[in-house]
């Protein structure tokens, strides 16, 4: 077994997401600070595909705004990812991370955790793996700057989204090049984080087309391990990449824009290397306030190499989808959707493991029907839709949803919903193959039936809440079983169950004109069951390595002269301790932001993890402590 976890520790849904977002000014000192009325209507897409303001969403929704990142002073993804309270988000070392919602980040290994259930994008680019089922968080360098919001969604999105929207979607979705005309430069240095850069200019041909274009780079140190020692694992990134917006005319809309990457990264006995390209066409077509056509396409490339395990992997998508919208009538609204994903995959076997075979070509088909309901003379909303998919491992899936909104007056409203949603078998489940362990071929897709019910309101302009709880039944969990055919060789098995239940809370107050608070607090627990006596007993440790609770609290303040003092402060429960881990100790900490803006210029310093030394997450081999850092960034506008 020990064997099997070394090797685990060295190997390391289609999507069109309409681009409708609040015009915002080019300078990044003068973002425009938006109201809480103005808040709650904001308009999101991750949970229908279509805008709809959030007071009117019925799902458990954050949104993480532009301005909320800046003020947080988050330098990575993940750590502006920590402002959504209905994330899990842990920082493994200099450049992994584990990022979750309701449970289920996977064991530590060198890419950060087997954390699969979880749907992310950027502009409508999945940015899932077929390794793992998961995310390389260090290799989604996105400049914090050019993004426009974050939707983060609880709960099965598979309906609209596919496979691996099992317990959420995380929805990135930058600037329009029209919202993001003139230029920035930044600089800053640090301690972990040492040094980091940006330039930014957009511009305009002609009075339709607009373009962006954007270098940066970020250089962090090591951590140390608990042990004391080094932990070799420091980080730099460099990227570039471009985005162009044509509006032809009010009906038609054609999006152009790609990145360009390359970063080394720390492991214990060599650096590792990645590399990637990306571009994307969307083309939007407007009928009518009611009606349109969206067609996208996509190609992604990355690439991956580990010098110590000798593993390499090269994994190139193209995906092409395309979504009609239209009403039927005056109390339906249909959406469906016909998409196709190709995928090579080349994977260079490793010290003590290997993927067999070597290289492989996935393929996807997708469908989906969705009616949205509004019944003449009621405030009841119904929404009912399914997706059909079709994988290279599983087969043929389907997974329904139902949700129905009741919204009794302005302020408040009244949501449920009913989800399947499936998880594919990867690469790791099904092909793996180590001198202990075996993939399964005949490896089934977990998948869950999810409950929910939810409630929002606005009691007054200066306040809003939400609540959302919800009760999971997971099927078909990923196990490690003895295999009785090779005795000494464990296999891959679907022999867990599980039982998961939570409630998130969130809300928002403006305190005053000049002070603004937001944050919420998540409880969740998770009920493992085997159901053969061939699994591991300890296989749950493979799969949840998750707080029971946690808080988190923004508060963004405005002082005289042009000074502000924003803090981001966290209370995150234990991590248990496992036949695999050690327990992590609860820890309380905080970042804090000073800012000052003059003119084009803004000069802000910021301390992160102001409590000290801590770890986040462990491994079998290596846990790594997030030290206290301190960092300062200068930008000029113009």
């Amino acid at each position: 077994m020990l064997l099997f976890v070394c090797a685990l520790a060295s190997a390391g849904g289609h999507s069109v997401s309409a681009q409708t977002a609040e015009p915002a000014p080019s300078s990044p000192v003068a973002l425009k600070k938006l109201s809480l009325r103005e808040l709650m209507d904001i308009e999101v897409t991750s949970v229908s595909r279509n805008l709809t303001p959030l007071s009117q969403t019925a799902a458990a929704v954050q949104v993480i705004t532009r301005e909320d990142i800046r003020r947080s002073g988050a330098t990575t993804l993940p750590e502006a990812l920590r402002l959504a309270p209905n994330l899990l988000v842990a920082q493994v070392n200099s450049h992994d991370w584990a990022v979750t919602a309701r449970g289920f980040n996977g064991i530590s290994v060198s890419t950060g955790s087997l954390a699969d259930k979880l749907l992310v994008m950027i502009d409508g680019r999945s940015i899932y793996t077929p390794l793992f089922g998961g995310v390389f968080w260090d290799a989604q360098f996105v400049p914090l700057d050019e993004i426009e919001r974050i939707e983060v969604v609880s709960g099965p999105g598979g309906t609209l989204w596919g496979a691996n929207a099992v317990n959420g979607i995380i929805n990135i979705i930058t600037r329009s090049a029209e919202d993001s005309q003139g230029g920035s430069v930044t600089v800053g240095l640090g301690s972990f984080l040492q040094k980091f850069g940006e330039a930014r200019y957009g511009g305009t041909l002609g009075k339709d087309f607009f373009y962006r274009a954007y270098a940066q780079y970020f250089d962090a140190d090591q951590t140390t391990r608990v042990t004391g020692l080094n932990g070799n694992d420091g980080w730099s990134t460099t990227q570039a990449g471009f985005r162009t917006d044509y509006r032809r005319s009010e009906s038609d809309h054609l999006t152009v824009q790609g990145d360009v990457y390359e970063g080394n990264q720390g492991e214990p006995a060599a650096t590792a290397f990645v590399n990637g390209q990306n571009v994307l066409a969307r083309w939007t077509h407007t009928d009518s306030p009611d009606s349109d056509w969206v067609t996208q396409v996509y190609y992604d490339r990355t690439r991956r190499r580990f010098p110590t395990a000798r593993f390499q992997e090269v994994l190139q998508t193209f995906d092409i989808d395309v979504q009609r919208r239209f009403p039927a009538g005056e109390q339906h609204s249909i959406l469906w959707g016909v998409g196709y994903r190709h995928m090579w995959d080349s994977i260079t076997p490793g010290n003590s493991f290997s993927f067999v075979p070597h290289q492989k070509v996935m393929r996807l088909f997708s469908g989906f029907v969705q009616d949205e309901i509004t019944p003449t003379g009621t405030e009841l909303r119904l929404t009912i839709g399914t997706k059909f998919e079709h994988n290279e491992f599983s087969g043929f899936e389907i997974q329904p949803s139902v949700r129905l909104a009741w919204t009794p007056t302005q302020q408040q409203m009244v949501w449920a919903a009913a989800s399947r949603g499936v998880r594919s078998p990867a690469r790791f489940d099904t092909e793996l193959k180590t001198p202990t362990s075996l993939g399964n071929p005949d490896f089934a897709a977990e998948d869950v039936l999810a409950y929910e019910l939810g409630y929002r309101v606005s009691p007054t302009e200066a306040l809003s809440l939400s609540v959302a709880a919800f009760h999971n039944q997971y099927s078909n969990i990923r196990s490690f079983n003895i295999n009785p055919a090779t005795p000494g060789i464990g296999i891959i098995e679907n022999d867990q169950e599980v039982t998961g239940f939570g409630i998130e809370l969130s809300g928002a107050y403006q305190a005053a004109t000049w002070w603004r608070l937001r944050g919420g607090y998540t409880y969740q627990e998770k009920e493992f069951r085997l159901r053969s006596t061939l699994a591991i007993p300890f296989s749950d440790a493979f799969e949840a390595q998750d707080p029971q609770d946690q808080i988190i609290l923004q508060s963004v303040m405005d002082l005289p002269r042009g000074v502000q003092l924003d803090v981001v402060g966290r209370r995150v429960a234990e991590l248990p301790p496992t036949a695999l881990n050690p327990r992590i100790d609860p820890y309380t900490t905080a970042d804090v932001r000073l800012g000052y803006t003059f003119g084009r210029w803004e000069v802000s310093a910021v301390a992160q993890n102001l409590a000290g030394n801590h770890a986040e997450f462990s491994s079998p081999i290596l846990a790594f402590e997030i030290p206290r850092s301190y960092h300062g960034r200068l930008t000029f506008a113009w």
